[in-house]
């Protein structure tokens, strides 16, 4: 008994660096879902069944603004479309596992502790399926708690509607500052923006912006790959390689398992 409690202690201090970090934007998200017409025990459904925060921005975005339901669900689908990139990947560390388990791991699978537990599992022999998936539902916990507090703030508080509208538009404007590290990154963020205002005219809704996000997500990966393939001969393409790729990722968690 004492060692499993050292475990789950043991993960929740590897978590709990992921699981503050929730706090403050998991209450914006609370009180913008609030303002967006959900109550406290929607806002804290939502939290669990989509436990995305890019994704419960969009739809609180999207609502104030009286979007189409098709339009919602279609950049929900795209927007949420690379968990099965992100799932694939960690499939290899857990083979063996139970259907049930599967299912449960994959309901609480979200970028940050994927990351948590990709890098665990590329870097460290003990790390089990088990643990990464306390690492889930710990931060699913403070993700869901942040969002109902938030919830139950926003209750007290009168908030103009156009902040909420404007409220995706920064977080994302916030997620691209943070990853520009290379000039892939900016360079793709500006095709981004570039597509995005073209589609948008041309389809006078919201399905522009799933058009240019699909576009650009595809020149991305073209151009990662021949930076991958022929960086090294070509100087021009070798000023725009990023640090790290999927490639070199593989690379490394192969050499792990190896040594």
């Amino acid at each position: 008994m004492k060692e499993t409690e050292k475990r789950w202690l043991t993960v929740l201090k590897i978590a709990l660096p992921l699981c503050l970090s929730y706090i403050p934007i998991g209450l914006a998200c609370g009180i913008l879902l609030h303002a967006a017409g959900f109550n406290t025990i929607l806002a804290g459904l939502v939290s669990v069944l989509v436990f995305s925060g890019g994704a419960q921005f969009l739809i609180a975005s999207m609502l104030t603004i009286h979007s189409p339901i098709l339009s919602i669900v279609t950049m929900l689908f795209f927007l949420e479309l690379r968990y099965a990139l992100l799932g694939a990947s960690l499939s290899q560390y857990i083979r063996g596992t139970s259907r049930k388990f599967l299912y449960i791991f994959a309901a609480s699978l979200n970028d940050e502790n994927y990351a948590v537990n990709y890098l665990k599992f590329a870097t460290d022999k003990e790390w089990k399926p088990k643990d990464a998936l306390m690492v889930e539902h710990y931060s699913l916990l403070f993700w869901t708690m942040s969002n109902v507090v938030g919830s139950l703030i926003g209750a007290g508080l009168k908030i103009n509607l156009s902040i909420v509208e404007f409220a995706l538009t920064s977080l994302f404007i916030y997620m691209i500052v943070m990853q520009l590290k290379n000039y892939l990154t900016i360079l793709i963020s500006v095709l981004s923006g570039i597509l995005a205002i073209i589609f948008m005219t041309l389809f006078q809704s919201t399905m522009g912006l799933v058009v240019a996000t699909l576009l650009a997500s595809f020149v991305g990966f073209l151009i990662e790959h021949e930076v991958v393939k022929k960086g090294k001969r070509s100087k021009l393409l070798n000023t725009i390689k990023p640090r790290a790729s999927r490639h070199t990722i593989s690379r490394k968690s192969k050499v792990s398992e190896e040594s």
